[in-house]
């Protein structure tokens, strides 16, 4: 019998136990992380009837604390070591949370001021789990396997696109909102059982002569390559947040799609970035990494053109959703993995998480203002006109990628040395 080569097994995870303990943990993580996306802004409109500039609040009340926290997070992990163990203490708290919601929606109190601080909460931990995350990162995958790891986290990930948001669309219809979240609360725990497994020795603290609170931005801004990717994904994701607050108000109530098909659209650009993770490596190798990257930022918002775009049958209006999603999560993937890869490759361990909490700060950052704005524009020149600045002005980002040293960047670049 041939074995399909869908079905074989990646040898990084045959031979990486450390690598393999992270990617199961991540597997349901991700799955109830997807299935909170979806979950909790339906929540959101159907048990307490959201309005467009309450819709953009929530999503900023989450993607706030990368501005509060990122930089000081970044000092202080690097500072104090133990990256591994934040993430694992991370994991149990955004657990915590998540369960409060289905919890005060049985009792009956569920309200705005929970929701928004539940949010804002969540978000503050996540900065945690991901500022940390790029120096375990490094210690647990040698860098010749930095694309091919990627590659499979994120077609983890998009795995979960597909069963996360249909699954939790259908959740949502059946359960009512609030109730899916619990697979969410228990996705995180099982996470961190799976950090608590693996046996990596980590780089030693950073010393206090390494740079304080600013020195990750400082790296950035003297480095052309990260500098790049920062402000031209940056750009991309303001424009992208203020599409991703209004999508769901928009396809649930003006083009009048019903949960269970909302997550299915939602879901079919996991085949798109399912492709796109096992192909991403030959990809990468056959045109270069950094022309692979610039191609995944522009697939990646482009498609979403046709969200407002939309007209006609409701068959067409579907169809028209099912194509977008498709081409975005393919653009999704390409842009992700070879980012992750990039920085990977150049940022030095000793500095990973000041770095990354500096590019959280201006990255993430960056989003709640999308959302914030994308919310305010909605409730004043319309819905449907601000998902069209949205998409179109998510392409600009690709007048600072195109002129930066990516474009013509073939394989992982070297680390700089400090």
């Amino acid at each position: 019998m041939v074995e399909h080569p869908w079905m074989r097994i990646p040898p990084l995870l045959r031979e990486n136990a450390n690598f393999r303990r992270y990617f199961f943990g991540q597997s349901i993580s991700l799955l109830g992380d997807q299935i909170t996306t979806i979950a909790l802004p339906l929540t959101a409109v159907l048990a307490l009837h959201a309005n467009a500039g309450q819709m953009g609040a929530l999503t900023t009340a989450y993607l706030i604390p990368n501005l509060f926290f990122s930089l000081h997070f970044g000092l202080w992990i690097d500072r104090r070591g133990r990256r591994r163990q934040t993430m694992l203490v991370a994991d149990v708290g955004r657990a915590l949370l998540t369960a409060t919601i289905p919890v005060a929606y049985a009792l009956g109190h569920l309200t705005w001021t929970q929701l928004y601080v539940v949010s804002f909460l969540l978000g503050t931990l996540s900065v945690a789990f991901y500022v940390a995350f790029g120096s375990v990162f490094q210690t647990i995958v040698a860098r010749e396997d930095y694309v091919a790891a990627s590659s499979i986290l994120n077609g983890t990930r998009g795995a979960s696109f597909l069963v996360g948001n249909s699954l939790g669309g259908t959740l949502v219809q059946f359960l009512r909102g609030p109730y899916a979240l619990a697979a969410d609360a228990v996705s995180f725990l099982w996470s961190a059982v799976f950090l608590g497994r693996i046996d990596a020795e980590e780089p030693p603290p950073a010393t206090p002569e390494s740079g304080g609170v600013a020195a990750g931005l400082r790296w950035i801004g003297g480095n052309a390559i990260i500098r790049a990717e920062l402000l031209g994904v940056a750009t991309l994701n303001l424009f992208n947040f203020m599409f991703a607050a209004l999508f769901i108000l928009y396809a649930t109530r003006y083009l009048k799609i019903g949960p269970a098909t909302l997550g299915l659209v939602l879901g079919i650009a996991a085949v798109g970035t399912l492709a796109a993770s096992y192909f991403t490596g030959a990809i990468s190798r056959r045109v270069g990494l950094g022309p692979a990257f610039l191609f995944g930022c522009f697939l990646f918002p482009a498609p979403l053109i046709l969200v407002p775009a939309a007209r006609g049958p409701h068959w067409l209006v579907i169809g028209f959703l099912f194509v977008s999603e498709f081409l975005a999560g393919i653009g999704l993937m390409l842009l992700d993995i070879l980012a992750g890869a990039m920085m990977a490759g150049v940022i030095p361990t000793e500095m990973r998480a000041r770095v990354s909490g500096g590019f959280q700060l201006v990255n993430y950052g960056v989003r709640p203002i999308g959302a914030a704005l994308g919310g305010a524009l909605g409730a004043t020149i319309g819905v449907h006109t601000t998902l069209w600045i949205a998409t179109v002005g998510a392409l600009s980002g690709l007048l600072i990628l195109i002129p930066s040293p990516i474009r013509t960047m073939h394989d992982v670049p070297e680390a700089v040395e400090l």
